[in-house]
């Protein structure tokens, strides 16, 4: 049987996992009555939640005598260490891009690294059953994106499919809208060449993922480059500088069919496969016989950019909601988090209690959060900060993105004006058709900590707002941060109704009656600037006196409830984020209103 690996690149929400399944459906991989889950590809929770893809994934279909092993991508570019590794392990990419949004920045990232690459793209415009599509203006789009990135003529002949991947269609006729996948299945096979794969060769494979099985341990999957293993051949790991990192045997050896990764034999080169049998190879290390001394070469890796400090949670709650609360146990999680996501860097600190987690963003950062929050962790998450770095004459750089915006026209003076308190510059601005404005912008990422909320308020929930890191430019000087102060907590109980009433006048609750509180706690948003220490738990005292009519019922305001990313964004440099497994709440890192005026004066002082 031929083979062809192939990966499915495209913008978050344009319809990769969506296509992927209909080409289950098309290719014979599921039986005709067989319930599956729509986007069977997103299988993590959080995936499912948030209708995203976080993690690459490799899958299989067969059609007629060929074997297509495709591999979904994550279309944010947070998750972009994912695909950098993905695409050594394919000959081809389908773009995917929307009939009306286009070829947006995110798309840019990855389509760079595949050209880079050498790979040649197959374009497929989804959705062309839009009421709003613009097929012929996104192809222009996209031609001139690849122009921008230095395609080849080779890669700029590329082949053009117009599809629907909800309603499993496509075609080389753009107004065509109906019929099957069969000509992206034609496509596929006649334009990605098969693996340049060297079979009688020694065997040698690259890791690309990692990930863990209860029963098996470690499974290390990548792409068979030459030779063939078999079950229980001795093989050993080399890390990228040429070290033995371990010697074993391959206990199992696995392919893919579809959803499913089935037990084999033998693979050969070309293929993709997962092995288990090592228990400390990792990625970018290189699987190969014991007579191999020479890595193979792994793709390099875009650094980080922003980075968390994780601490164990030392509130007055600690410990009453979850059951991994300890610091070794939080080091153990994230070192083990960090070798199977090569995006992301630990740090210890001197006290050992706290871990400084460097990544690509707040998104990235803010899923590694509520996974370990569902596993029962409690954790101390500070402000994000930017990494700045030093140029040849020493001096100082921070991380720029390049932001695309799509608003409204009557909303595009706010944004502008926002962006340019933030440090933003605007280097484009164009209608985009149905009373929409695309503005971009180039801005340091310190100013775009935050703002993603704002930016939703002041567009009425309508504005979408998408961001790339872009480069390290020079150093923009302070921007100025959250506005309000906020309302603290001033002792520990519960937060009781008649108390909460008076406090609306102050500004906006977070919290509502009943819910347990400490001191140094953050109950609300002040509508002046400055903190504000408050008794939210302050009841009426009741007396043997009849007041002359009876007491107004207090009603309160619903409270403002944050997700997880909302708190990471909202919190000043004195404050954190106390994350539990039923619980997300906002305090001052010092609790103690001495301690804390002590480092305000300190702070001033320098």
């Amino acid at each position: 049987m031929s083979l062809r690996n192939i990966a499915i690149i495209a913008h978050v929400d344009h319809g990769k996992t969506t296509l992927v399944d209909q080409l289950f459906r098309q290719s014979g991989t599921f039986r005709d009555n067989q319930r599956i889950e729509e986007r069977a590809m997103d299988s993590n929770d959080l995936e499912k939640e948030r209708g995203i893809t976080i993690l690459a994934k490799c899958t299989s279909v067969e059609w007629n005598d060929t074997r297509i092993n495709i591999v979904d991508t994550p279309g944010h570019a947070d998750f972009g260490g994912e695909v950098e590794r993905i695409l050594s392990m394919v000959d081809g990419v389908i773009l995917l891009v929307d009939s009306s949004e286009g070829a947006m920045p995110q798309t840019k990232f990855v389509t760079g690294k595949a050209l880079a690459l050498g790979l040649r793209p197959i374009v497929v415009v989804n959705k062309v059953d839009r009421p709003d599509e613009r097929i012929q203006e996104v192809l222009d789009e996209v031609f001139d994106l690849f122009v921008s990135l230095d395609a080849t003529d080779e890669q700029l002949d590329f082949p053009v499919l117009y599809a629907s991947g909800r309603n499993g269609y496509a075609s080389m006729d753009p107004s065509a809208r109906e019929g099957t996948l069969t000509p992206m299945f034609e496509t596929i096979v006649s334009h990605v060449p098969e693996p340049k794969a060297d079979v009688d060769g020694e065997f040698k494979m690259l890791v690309t993922l990692l990930d863990r099985d209860n029963f098996l341990g470690r499974i290390l999957t990548g792409l068979v480059l030459s030779g063939t293993v078999k079950v229980n051949q001795q093989i050993h790991a080399l890390n990228p500088d040429g070290k033995i990192v371990e010697a074993g045997r391959a206990s199992k050896i696995m392919s893919f069919r579809g959803l499913e990764r089935i037990p084999v034999e033998q693979a050969q080169a070309g293929d993709i496969i997962s092995i288990a049998g090592l228990t400390t190879a990792t990625v970018a290390d290189t699987i190969a016989e014991p007579s191999v001394t020479e890595p193979l070469h792994a793709q390099p890796i875009d650094p980080p950019t922003l980075s968390m400090r994780f601490s164990v949670n030392d509130s007055p709650m600690a410990g009453r909601e979850g059951t991994k609360v300890t610091s070794r146990m939080i080091r153990d999680r994230l070192l083990r988090e960090a070798e199977s996501n090569v995006a992301i860097r630990v740090t210890e600190s001197d006290d050992r209690d706290s871990f400084e987690v460097a990544g690509r963003g707040e998104l990235q950062l803010g899923v590694l959060i509520e996974t370990m929050r569902r596993e029962g962790f409690e954790l101390g998450i500070s402000r994000p900060k930017v990494l700045f770095r030093e140029d040849e004459s020493g001096n100082r750089t921070e991380p720029y993105e390049s932001v695309v915006i799509d608003v409204d026209d009557e909303h595009s003076g706010t944004v502008v004006e926002k962006m340019a308190l933030r440090k933003g510059e605007m280097t484009d601005m164009r209608p985009s058709g149905g009373g929409k404005t695309r503005i971009t912008f180039s801005a340091p990422s310190r100013g775009l900590i935050g703002y993603h909320g704002e930016f939703l308020s002041d567009t009425r929930g309508t504005g979408i707002m998408n961001r790339l890191f872009e480069k390290y430019g020079p150093y923009r000087g302070p921007i100025e941060g959250r506005k309000n102060g906020v309302l603290i907590s001033n002792g520990n109980g519960e937060a009781v109704a008649y108390a909460l009433g008076p406090l609306e006048e102050r500004g906006i609750l977070f919290v509502s009656p009943g819910e347990a509180l400490y001191e140094g706690m953050i109950i609300g948003e002040n509508a002046k600037p400055d903190d504000l220490e408050v008794n939210p738990m302050k009841s009426k005292q009741l007396t043997n006196f009849r007041s002359t009519g009876k007491d107004d019922a207090i009603r309160l305001t619903p409270p403002k409830v944050m997700t997880l990313e909302q708190a990471i964004a909202y919190i000043d440099d004195d404050e954190m984020v106390e994350v539990t497994p039923k619980n997300i709440r906002i305090r001052k890192s010092l609790l103690d209103p001495n301690e804390r005026k002590k480092a305000s004066r300190k702070k001033e002082a320098a």
